[in-house]
């Protein structure tokens, strides 16, 4: 896919602020720090339209992106950082059930996993969440190019196992340093969107 437009259209909390219309729409979960705003730049050749920041954890909002006028991200907040209290855990908790279990738009979540790393007890949870909710996932793992070609299927492995992921689930290797992976990422997604 050629991005020509990309641009955050609302960054919504509740229902009433999702956008209009039926564009299909692609959630990024994943935990804070793991590379989920260098992704969407990346996916959108944009250098900093998501803002990425060395602060774990601001992103508390749902914030939509439209790309083409034909489709939107949803950048989630991300999870597992500890330097937020439980009353807003808990409040970002049930904002991301709400668009998750009701948003009719959602095509697909794409889980984002840090390569180097088994994926963490909340990776698992986000998986087995949508699985519950019988949600197609597109798993990417990011930062392969912290990591020797070599060892990348090995790396894979683990995620896939620890995960336990569903053979039919697509799993993505990406760099948003080198673009690896960019374009198997867009084909994943232009074949929800048919």
């Amino acid at each position: 896919m050629k991005v020509n437009t990309a641009e955050i259209v609302i960054s919504a909390v509740r229902p009433s602020q999702y956008p209009e219309g039926d564009l299909p729409e692609f959630a990024l979960a994943g935990r804070s720090n793991v590379g989920k705003s260098s992704f969407i730049n990346k996916m959108l050749n944009r250098k900093n339209l998501a803002r990425t920041s060395s602060k774990p954890g601001k992103t508390q909002t749902l914030n939509f992106y439209l790309i083409n006028e034909m489709l939107h991200f949803v950048d989630v907040p991300g999870y597992g950082y500890a330097k937020v209290s439980k009353t807003e855990r808990a409040a970002w908790g049930k904002m991301i059930e709400t668009y998750f279990t009701s948003r009719e738009q959602l095509r697909a979540a794409l889980l984002i996993v840090d390569l180097r790393h088994p994926p963490t007890a909340d990776d698992v949870m986000m998986y087995d969440f949508f699985k519950h909710y019988e949600l197609p996932v597109i798993i990417i793992a990011t930062k392969a190019d912290k990591i020797p070609k070599s060892k990348w299927q090995k790396h894979l492995k683990i995620t896939r196992e620890t995960l336990n992921l569903d053979p039919d689930d697509t799993m993505i290797l990406f760099s948003s340093e080198t673009g690896e992976g960019k374009d198997k990422a867009w084909a994943a997604l232009e074949s929800f969107m048919r």
